[in-house]
């Protein structure tokens, strides 16, 4: 692979309503995955695996507790330029935050004029997946194209939750469609559509041109997926790229090309069971493309102990995270984060249970999101009564109760 000199600009500004709750307090980009990680921590383990060891997180919305995480965590060697830092929004252009995400591009574009890239790399902080950007800039810059934007398959009736790409010859974009309400499917394919990951190389001097012009025009809006990439495929300059081919070292067949978009609450679930069966749909154990974080190290292993007539800790088909201790109740394919204590005759099916939680003496937690610090009285029941559940706390469509940060479980 060509070495090339690449700005990294990850977008983290988003409020993430359809989130809510785990997003009352932190942007989406800092909820917490898979126990010890955060969201944003994939895309920055992507870039990081790549070598792309220059890049800004610009953020927005309750942004606190993102910036502490990558000020914190992804510390790099400034002796060797090396950084990821967070940038807050400048208010540049007045008193006001991002108008969108073309427009954050354009309010940062002093970091641009720093850097002096050749390429820059847009990228979304909410998604989960493994990609070698590498090959994508390769890819870009054989085709000699002004923007490159990664494409997936996706189910026709999912079209309206992505920009849709009609591919033209060779790797050309003919046609880009942001969240169509009517589209056809892929020739060939006819229940999929092309959709973008919101994944983007940009030559450095298309990108300043396209995000001037768009500053200028206050008849448009100031979106990348709905301005800027429709105007780049108009003047026939954009291309598309084939996430399908990406190679990540030491990926298995079944997680290959695995990229999911965790916007909703029913998506975060979705993509958590997608860790835990003892074949995983993508699999954190990779070593050879690591996910990178950096977790609460003064904590001790996980313990499971209390073996009696009340239950016996233990858990099936479960990532359990280090600090936690199932102390006499049973976990059944969930994910159970750092410091959670689960009592005796508790029983945990389904279920994320994040840090510091605790699940009281025989109740009982199914298909349920439990933020950090969630108390569960002893015997007190969640997701086993979606009615009452329904009462207080957030039920997604497909019936996955959420409580948010500290909340209590109503008896």
């Amino acid at each position: 692979m060509a070495e090339h000199r690449v700005l990294s600009m990850v977008l983290a500004g988003g409020e993430g309503k359809r989130l809510a709750p785990l997003t009352a307090d932190r942007a989406k980009p800092a909820v917490p995955f898979a126990g010890q990680y955060r969201i944003i921590d994939f895309v920055l383990s992507n870039l990081a695996n790549a070598g792309y060891l220059r890049i800004v997180v610009l953020t927005q919305y309750k942004s606190h507790s993102l910036d502490l995480h990558v000020t914190r965590t992804w510390r790099l060697s400034t002796l060797l330029n090396q950084y990821v830092t967070p940038v807050p929004a400048q208010m540049r252009r007045g008193p006001r935050w991002f108008a969108g995400s073309a427009d954050a591009v354009y309010q940062n574009l002093n970091l641009v004029g720093d850097e002096q890239p050749e390429h820059i790399l847009v990228l979304g902080a909410d998604h989960i997946y493994r990609m070698d950007p590498r090959q994508m800039v390769d890819a870009h810059v054989e085709s000699g194209a002004g923007v490159t934007v990664a494409a997936i398959p996706v189910p026709i009736e999912q079209a309206g939750a992505f920009g849709v790409i009609e591919q033209g010859p060779g790797s050309t974009i003919r046609a880009f469609r942001e969240k169509p309400s009517v589209t056809v499917g892929m020739p060939g394919s006819p229940g999929q559509v092309l959709a973008s990951m919101g994944i983007y190389v940009f030559r450095t001097e298309t990108l300043i041109d396209a995000v001037v012009a768009n500053a200028a025009d206050e008849q448009i809006g100031n979106d990348i997926g709905g301005d800027i990439i429709p105007a780049l495929v108009q003047a026939g300059d954009a291309h598309v790229y084939d996430f399908s081919e990406n190679r990540v070292p030491g990926a298995t067949a079944r997680d290959r090309a695995y990229w999911r978009d965790v916007g909703s609450l029913d998506s975060y679930y979705d993509s958590h069971i997608d860790l835990i069966s003892v074949e995983p749909v993508f699999n954190l154990y990779n070593r050879h493309w690591p996910i990178l974080t950096s977790g609460p190290t003064a904590l001790p292993p996980a313990k499971f102990v209390l073996e009696g007539p009340q239950g016996s800790g233990q858990a099936f088909d479960s990532m359990v995270c280090g600090g936690a201790i199932i102390a006499g109740g049973t976990v059944r394919r969930s994910v159970i984060g750092p410091g959670v204590q689960i009592e005796p005759g508790a029983l945990v099916e389904d279920s994320i249970i994040m840090n510091d939680t605790v699940v009281g003496a025989g109740a009982v937690v199914r298909r349920s999101i439990l933020d950090k610090n969630v108390v569960v009285p002893t015997g007190a029941a969640v997701g086993v009564d979606l009615d009452h559940d329904r009462r207080y706390y957030e039920v997604s469509d497909n019936g996955i109760v959420v409580l948010g940060k500290g909340q209590r479980v109503e008896p």
